[in-house]
């Protein structure tokens, strides 16, 4: 069985959000996208830590 492969999500955000967004993301030395998985990453461990851990589905 072929390993999963990362999944694309693609999100409309205006010229103001953007321009901060690529500020921010050079400021601490990371890509738009590294910034945005980042700040993604940061909110599932804040949720787990106050709600419990997100079980994965069983693909099996």
């Amino acid at each position: 069985m072929k390993p999963e492969k990362d999944k694309h999500i693609g999100i409309r955000i205006d010229k103001e959000l953007h321009f901060k967004l690529h500020y921010i993301s050079k400021f601490e030395g990371r890509s738009a996208n590294g910034q945005i998985i980042y700040l993604i990453q940061k909110c599932i461990r804040e949720f787990e830590k106050s709600n419990g851990e997100i079980e994965l589905p069983n693909d099996n």
